[in-house]
């Protein structure tokens, strides 16, 4: 049998319950990001449809990513979303997904700064890459 190899570093439980938010958000924003891809309408909306979805799809893999290291550092994943917000039309979606990942990089920055406070480089690594991806869309 082989010896069950567990995490390098110890890490707080605030950091574990600041993983588990930030999954919590991901879940969110990939199930409005996808809603708004299903709902959204016209001219305008054709031609941000596509990007929506895929959007959806990078935010399933970012909870997917810090599930899997809030595991590997002994936490449990939640399975439940932060309320999703959809809106009512493509100017109201921009509005609440920008707002979204607003509030993510802020919290990403939270993250990133306590896990290399607490000595979790690879925490700090994982979020600065999932950050990029939520300063992209804002552009």
């Amino acid at each position: 049998m082989a010896p069950k190899i567990g995490p390098v570093v110890k890490v707080s439980q605030e950091l574990l319950d600041l993983l588990n938010r930030a999954i919590a958000r991901e879940i969110q924003v990939s199930i409005q990001y996808m809603w708004q891809h299903i709902q959204v309408v016209g001219v305008k909306g054709v031609a941000v449809q596509d990007k929506f979805k895929q959007t959806a799809i990078s935010e399933m893999k970012h909870a997917e990513k810090i599930a899997e290291r809030l595991w590997y550092l002994g936490g449990t994943p939640t399975t439940k979303p932060d309320p999703i917000v959809v809106g009512g039309g493509l100017k109201e979606f921009l509005e609440n997904d920008t707002k979204a990942e607003e509030e993510a990089i802020t919290m990403y920055k939270s993250i990133i700064e306590m896990a290399h406070k607490e000595g979790d480089v690879t925490t700090a690594f994982i979020f600065n890459l999932i950050m990029r991806s939520a300063c992209y869309f804002l552009e």
